[in-house]
């Protein structure tokens, strides 16, 4: 079996002095040392057979042999890419092609130009952890632990925390934010928020959301009214119809739902607006007693309005989308139109 072995790797070499393209190579792979049929594959394979005094010293042979053929086809690969390089045609005088530059999500954009807006009126802007405690998430809202509220926001609870959970709601920064600051306040907090909820054409479980409250004194609801009409016709770029509904929110009272005319169907009704003609875009009231005295303010002293603006939803609105999972779907196809 040794002189067989040697035997097949004189026919390698003498093969590879006439190969001198690499479908040749590829075709000398397969016929020796292809692993299902290849020559010396085969007859390696039979080592296994032969009594045990021959085993070692034919093992021995034929690994050696192995390697130096393995070596000599990568060298014969390494020879044929050389040459195919010195072969190649390179036109200097063709323009560079250079690497794709990203650029700003749609999400991101429309969240810098509201905050940009809210600039112009004074508003100071504060980020927020995504991770929060039980009290700042709802207690200090006026949402306290047997409160129904809780079972309209499906919440991810951290396990073995139970006083931990990503936040529903950017909302959860206004106790905070009063506890260390003395009215007068104009504040703006963007940010991501999750919630354990279906996903459909216009609800995620992971969405950005824009939380916005003032509090002074003798602040009344049509302060409310002009800033939310001069936020959404700016970022739209147009006059928009809106209506103000009641709404229930536990940390506001009164309470409302503000919507907008659909822009993606001009209000006949469309996927996006689940066929009403209205967009929900801001809830928003006037900041309730309650989280005023959770924040240590002076009871009756100072009014206040708070408003949550979807900044997913704001975004489908201005770019005409019609499903909002589009945004996170990480589809290169669709986040390259913006």
């Amino acid at each position: 079996m040794k002189d067989k072995i040697l035997q097949i790797k004189q026919e390698i070499q003498q093969a590879l002095a006439q190969v001198n393209d690499a479908k040749s190579l590829e075709e000398l792979k397969i016929k020796y040392v292809g692993r299902k049929d290849g020559k010396l594959t085969n007859l390696l394979k039979k080592i296994k057979d032969l009594p045990v005094e021959q085993k070692k010293e034919v093992g021995s042979v034929a690994n050696q042999t192995r390697a130096e053929i393995f070596s000599m086809l990568e060298i014969a690969q390494k020879k044929l890419g050389a040459k195919k390089e010195e072969n190649t045609f390179f036109d200097v005088t063709l323009p560079g092609q250079g690497d794709p530059s990203g650029h700003v999500h749609p999400i991101t954009q429309v969240r810098l130009q509201a905050e940009e807006i809210f600039k112009t009126m004074g508003f100071a802007i504060h980020e927020g952890n995504e991770l929060v405690s039980d009290f700042y998430n709802f207690e200090s809202l006026n949402i306290p632990k047997d409160h129904p509220a809780r079972d309209t926001q499906d919440t991810f609870f951290i396990k073995n925390q139970p006083n931990m959970a990503m936040r529903t709601h950017t909302s959860t920064m206004q106790v905070k934010i009063m506890e260390n600051h003395t009215p007068p306040l104009k504040i703006i907090v963007p940010g991501r928020v999750f919630r354990n909820e279906a996903t459909d054409a216009s609800h995620e479980f992971t969405f950005h959301q824009l939380e916005g409250f003032v509090v002074d004194e003798n602040i009344s609801i049509a302060h409310l009214i002009w800033t939310l009409k001069k936020l959404l016709s700016a970022i739209l770029n147009r006059d928009l119809e809106v209506r103000l509904r009641p709404g229930y929110f536990p940390f506001v009272e009164p309470g409302f739902e503000m919507d907008c005319s659909c822009l993606n169907c001009g209000g006949k009704g469309c996927g996006a607006c689940k066929q009403s003609g209205w967009v929900e875009m801001i809830g928003c009231g006037m900041i309730h007693p309650k989280v005023f005295e959770h924040a240590g303010y002076p009871k009756g002293k100072y009014t206040g309005f708070a408003f949550g603006i979807g900044l997913s939803r704001l975004a489908m609105m201005k770019y005409k989308i019609t499903d909002i999972r589009s945004f996170m779907s990480g589809d290169l196809r669709f986040l390259k139109q913006f």
